[in-house]
């Protein structure tokens, strides 16, 4: 037997989750500086004063729609890590970079919203740094078993950086050397360099075989962070 409270709850999540397809509709029309809450509302046929129930400002709610893209880029990576089981560690970032590629392509606004250029005045709290970590800690994950079980090629840094390398090594990948954790840095930023490009037609009439490049170039990321092809 339903509950009072559990219809609620029910109708509260179908209510919410029309609320985020309409604006990630709005997204991929208007782009996320001009999502409005009101016009989420009309669309729906709510009067705004509902709608501010579920999130009471435009803000919120494009926290929760960067949250859930954030959750289902991390889960596109875990599954393809998975998928990867027992291939060498290099095969297994190139799979986790693939992911990665599919996803944005599959969800351009989303990703878009994401890593794409900031919102005016928005700025994302706390809560959506642990949901941005899911791609890094997969990737984090295979350098720090490969360097367990047999080491990693290592780039020496400039004495300049070393300190700096040593604070990131510290705080972003413990138990890892600095060099790694600048190799690592340098991939991060370039992997989703090689995404935005292909995304936001920085390729078109560079590169056509962009599947072919993207897998060669997430494979040159793994030689760089240390990762060695059997």
């Amino acid at each position: 037997m339903t509950t009072p409270q559990g219809a609620r709850a029910r109708a509260r999540m179908e209510v919410t989750t029309a609320i985020k397809d309409e604006a990630r509709r709005q997204l991929a029309a208007e782009g996320a500086a001009k999502l409005s809450l009101r016009a989420v509302a009309r669309e729906l046929g709510m009067v705004s004063s509902a709608l501010y129930r579920y999130f009471p400002s435009r803000d919120d709610l494009l926290t929760a729609l960067i949250i859930d893209a954030y959750d289902s880029l991390g889960e596109a990576a875990e599954t393809a890590h998975a998928a990867a089981a027992g291939l060498p560690s290099a095969e297994r970032w190139v799979a986790v970079c693939e992911a990665v590629r599919r996803w944005a392509l599959a969800h351009p606004h989303e990703y878009a919203l994401i890593y794409g250029s900031p919102v005016p005045g928005y700025a994302a709290p706390d809560t959506t740094i642990p949901p941005a970590a899911r791609v890094a800690l997969v990737l984090i994950g295979i350098l720090r078993e490969a360097f367990e079980r047999r080491g990693l090629a290592r780039t020496p840094v400039p004495a300049g950086l070393a300190p700096e390398a040593r604070r990131m090594a510290d705080e972003l990948v413990p138990g890892l050397p600095p060099e790694v954790a600048v190799a690592m840095a340098a991939a991060w930023a370039q992997l989703f360099g090689l995404v935005g490009f292909e995304l936001f037609g920085q390729f078109k009439g560079v590169v056509e075989e962009r599947e072919q490049f993207f897998r060669h170039a997430a494979a040159q990321l793994a030689h760089g962070v240390g990762l060695v092809f059997p």
